[in-house]
């Protein structure tokens, strides 16, 4: 299979430089690249999120950023829909799509399919979270493991979201949330894919986290918390787990000064950055590892005439 015909995953933990990364290749070999992050496809929260810059945009094309509105849900299925397309009308124009994004369910869904589990009825899902909430995540994530060993290792325990999908859906089809992964299928064969993962050294990461969120204070995060604020989104809306909401709220509100505000945003941050590395390590075993360092040789080895992608890993 030619370099033409491969749809270029790149993946890896926030501020590991994905982005950038993807932007050089896009250049290098007529790409067009496609969001994969759950956050970055909101409108209004573009410095909060990372989102690429207008000057980014300009240099190569992007789809799926800042195209929906903050007050919407957005499934992992209008996510895989929306990007099939995408994905088919950059090939017809035969062009390389290039996906790049932090949200590993995103990547499982494109890769392997989405899974197709019935919907669990809302009285059930609420007795579910309250036992969450009653027994606590430790507690409820053992009672987990007693109805569906299967999830055991699959996911962070400490994770109270899947926590909870894997328990109302073992509870209410009997089936685990695994064996009903096992059973999709992907639009596309899996050689059609080559999977980037940029493996970024720790304490290198912790250094990119505390910069990029000094950097995003600077260039008016606080600015777009308080347009947030007036919104007035739902509690429960996903696009509330934005990193640096809750916390430039509490600055806000005076409950805490700008400093701590920052602390805690590069606290939760590193966090999540972990959350990714143990999703990868589970679920991403078959991706190519890209040392940061070594990018732009990288990219230096790209031929866009002849050479395979593949055949620099």
């Amino acid at each position: 299979m030619d370099r033409k015909s491969k749809i270029i995953l790149i993946s890896g933990p926030t501020a590991s430089g994905k982005s950038n990364f993807a932007i050089k290749i896009a250049k290098k070999i007529n790409g067009e690249i496609i969001n994969a992050d759950s956050m970055q496809v909101y409108k209004k929260l573009k410095i909060l999120t990372a989102r690429p810059t207008i000057k980014d945009k300009k240099k190569i094309k992007h789809h799926l950023y800042g195209s929906i509105d903050l007050n919407k849900n957005f499934s992992t299925g209008q996510w895989l829909n929306k990007t099939i397309k995408i994905i088919k009308d950059i090939q017809k124009r035969k062009k390389t799509p290039i996906l790049v994004g932090g949200t590993g369910l995103y990547f499982q869904s494109l890769v392997s399919g989405l899974v197709k589990i019935p919907e669990v009825p809302a009285v059930i899902r609420k007795k579910i979270r309250l036992m969450q909430k009653r027994d606590k995540q430790k507690k409820f994530y053992k009672k987990l493991l007693k109805i569906d060993p299967k999830v055991k290792d699959k996911f962070d325990s400490h994770d109270t979201q899947r926590s909870i999908r894997a328990y109302e859906i073992k509870y209410y089809t009997k089936i685990s949330m695994y064996d009903w992964i096992n059973e999709t299928k992907s639009e596309f064969k899996e050689n059609e894919f080559l999977k980037l993962y940029i493996d970024c050294d720790r304490e290198i990461l912790l250094r990119k986290i505390s910069q990029r969120t000094k950097t995003m204070i600077e260039e008016g995060a606080i600015k777009e918390v308080k347009l947030f604020v007036k919104l007035k989104i739902k509690k429960d809306h996903s696009v509330r787990k934005v990193i640096g909401v809750a916390e430039l709220t509490q600055y806000l509100k005076g409950q805490i000064n700008l400093e701590k505000a920052q602390e805690l945003i590069s606290i939760k941050t590193r966090q999540y950055a972990k959350r990714q590395a143990t999703w990868a390590r589970s679920r991403m075993k078959s991706w190519k590892k890209i040392n940061p360092n070594k990018i732009d040789d990288f990219i230096k080895r790209l031929n866009k005439l002849s050479l395979k992608l593949d055949q620099l890993i």
